[in-house]
């Protein structure tokens, strides 16, 4: 499958398995922008896969109310850099639900699906990466997977944890990426648990979403240029984040760098990078290193020097390898 695809499966298979959960966003019940929900107001009729008016605030909101009852609710914001009018829905209502309330209420069966990242001409608009724009609040789990396979897993996994999920969703690699994927409808992967794409020695390199793509690219290029050995690791779940998995990666290696495509500044390799150098300090042989998107508003003809490339990448590899 392509990821589009394992992203209708993903979705297919938790309608199929609760009668009480919905998908609705604007134009889903058209099969979306990126078809991701294809076929689904067809299959299970237009009360459970619906489109909503042109309001990202009401669309969470819905979500919030309709998950407060129990029942499950994905939510789709047509591209990411429309979700900040849903912000107060999803910072200060989903995220605070349960604890306001001692635990008696919760808003867990909610899931808010978006498409992320650079896509080639999408400007400042259609482009943004916002994680780390909530993972400053405690309530949220935010994911995002590189390929089919993860999209399917995560997103099964998301759809049925016991908190309010944003999913977000590297649009670029919607048609880009193929894998198998398993037709099972309880497969699943499980949240907050990183995953080693690349086995390595000599330097760490923590990626998420598309960017794994760069990193692993990158990695290669420094195994064949330099006879480093890179290991790449999948962060899949921004919060909560697998810490574990990070120190002991960057206890073996005694280096790390970590790239994204958001802003540099606050972005979340800062996170990543204060704590190693907490808790790997005794183990570090150099400071840990960010590559990450420049500090200016998402470009269209330059958005080339925006992103963080292969060739930025394996800058930083060589960097810290050679400090």
């Amino acid at each position: 499958m392509n990821m589009f695809s394992a992203v209708n499966s993903g979705l297919r298979a938790a309608m199929q398995s609760d009668d009480s959960a919905i998908v609705f966003g604007e134009d889903v019940g058209f099969g979306g922008v990126f078809r991701c929900t294809m076929g689904l107001a067809e299959e299970f009729g237009p009360e459970r896969c619906f489109n909503t008016p042109l309001s990202e605030q009401g669309i969470v909101g819905l979500g919030v109310g309709y998950a407060a009852l129990g029942r499950t609710a994905i939510a789709e914001i047509q591209f990411a850099d429309y979700i900040f009018p849903a912000y107060d829905q999803l910072v200060n209502e989903a995220a605070k639900y349960r604890y306001r309330s001692g635990g008696e209420f919760d808003v867990g069966g909610l899931t808010v699906r978006t498409p992320c990242g650079a896509i080639g001409h999408g400007g400042h608009y259609h482009s943004q990466s916002p994680e780390a724009t909530f993972a400053h609040t405690a309530g949220l789990k935010l994911v995002m997977p590189r390929g089919p396979r993860e999209a399917k897993g995560l997103l099964v996994a998301s759809i049925r944890d016991d908190n309010p999920v944003i999913f977000f969703e590297p649009k670029a690699l919607y048609r880009a990426a193929v894998d198998d994927v398993p037709d099972d409808p309880d497969f699943s992967l499980p949240l907050g648990v990183a995953d080693v794409v690349v086995a390595g020695t000599d330097v760490t390199l923590v990626a998420w979403g598309a960017q794994v793509r760069v990193a692993t690219r990158a990695a290669e290029r420094a195994a064949a240029e330099r006879g480093l050995s890179v290991e790449v690791v999948d962060l899949q779940t921004i919060s909560p984040w697998d810490s574990r998995a990070v120190e002991a990666s960057v206890n073996k290696t005694g280096r790390l760098v970590v790239t994204h495509e958001a802003p540099r500044q606050l972005g979340f390799a800062a996170e990543i990078n204060a704590h190693a150098s907490e808790a790997c300090f005794l183990h570090l042989e150099a400071p840990p290193a960010r590559v990450c998107g420049l500090d200016t508003p998402f470009p269209l003809a330059h958005e080339p020097s925006y992103l963080p490339t292969e060739d930025k990448v394996l800058a930083a590899i060589y960097d810290t390898a050679d400090f």
